[in-house]
């Protein structure tokens, strides 16, 4: 049984969804203050916009595009103690618009961290959930390491220049995603290799290299790092079988949020969650778990599609691929994913999750 010390995984990482008034509005029930806010219209075609507690409010980044960071008075107004608000930009509330968004909780702003060779200018941990959010000024040189707060090895790390327009990068020690090579956030491309790109990380550093799209000399860089956790958080690989009884892959919990890639080929990167409904009216799928089957993708700035093509069961130890795209389960496809816990299979209080 997967143990686990965090029993309410809703207290580190929880999805709401909103519908836009297009004026200011405070976004409540979240169920703590979050440090990274990750936003996206369902409805129309905006781009994904990303703010965090560590580069402050308005100030925000889309994980669909190149551009670099910019500054909106009418986006993301305040951090609240149970969730946020909202200007009246219409990329995150938009007069009828509907939003899901993915909330973190790191440390606040943080402090600077100088484990590394370079310092942070803020470095924000969650050493509970294994997340931290770290923003520095890269120096272009090989062998740089910066300071992430975790205390323990991270797993995963998606990082952007934010003073120039530059692809995001995400690198790790997981699955196909290891030392030497690369997936871009806001773009469908098959897996890279690249000798100007590094993850050797420690339980107080990671290392970057000269060149790398997150050490460019003289800019600033955001990087949002994760180390796993039993029973939490999970950052795997499982293999497509092209068919509908699916690949099954064991997290040892039930997920709540769920970020997927190919990365054996193009493919989107797939964000699933436990609170937007899989199916439209008068629509059912004829899935064992139906409420899978709307995603949006990171890399786009499409309107959240419903296809039977991409159905998901969500369990109480994991989830299986229902359908058979080649987005979610070709046949030999290789995949990485990323997964938050609604609930842990056996906590420290013994209650064990049950699936959907």
């Amino acid at each position: 049984m997967a143990y686990t010390t965090i029993n309410k995984s809703s207290l580190h990482m929880n999805t709401k969804l909103y519908t836009g008034n297009g004026g200011t509005q405070a976004v409540t029930g979240v169920g703590f203050q979050p440090d990274w806010v990750w936003t996206k219209c369902r409805n129309d075609s905006h781009n994904h916009n990303i703010f965090d507690a560590v580069r402050g409010i308005t100030k925000r980044i889309h994980s669909d595009t190149t551009a670099s960071e910019t500054t909106n008075a009418e986006s993301l107004k305040s951090f609240d103690s149970d969730g946020f608000t909202m200007g009246t930009q219409t990329n995150v509330n938009q007069n009828s618009g509907t939003y899901a968004s993915w909330n973190w909780k790191a440390n606040g702003q943080g402090s600077s961290n100088t484990d590394g060779s370079i310092n942070t200018t803020y470095t924000s941990a969650n050493t509970t959930s294994g997340f931290s959010i770290i923003k520095y000024t890269g120096n272009g040189t090989n062998n740089a390491t910066v300071g992430h707060g975790l205390g323990v090895t991270p797993t995963l790390l998606i990082g952007k220049c934010l003073g120039t327009t530059a692809n995001w990068q995400v690198v790790g020690n997981f699955g196909s995603l290891t030392e030497g090579k690369y997936l871009i956030l806001n773009e469908p491309s098959a897996i890279g290799t690249s000798s100007n790109v590094s993850f050797d990380a420690s339980a107080t550093t990671v290392k970057f290299q000269g060149g790398q799209g997150i050490n460019i000399s003289g800019q600033p860089h955001i990087a949002y790092c994760f180390a796993e956790k039993t029973g939490y958080s999970k950052f795997g690989s499982y293999v497509g079988n092209g068919n509908a009884d699916g690949t099954f892959v064991y997290t040892g919990f039930k997920p709540a949020w769920i970020m997927f890639k190919r990365t054996d080929n193009t493919g989107n990167w797939y964000i699933k969650d436990n609170k937007r409904s899989g199916t439209s009216a008068g629509q059912n799928f004829g899935q064992m778990n139906p409420n899978q089957t709307q995603y949006p993708s990171a890399d786009t700035s499409s309107v959240e599609n419903k296809t039977s093509g991409y159905a998901m069961d969500i369990l109480s130890n994991g989830f299986k691929t229902r359908g058979t795209d080649s987005g979610i389960n070709a046949s030999g496809g290789t995949y990485i994913y990323m997964a938050f816990a609604e609930a842990p299979l056996v906590g420290t209080n013994d209650v064990t999750a049950k699936a959907r």
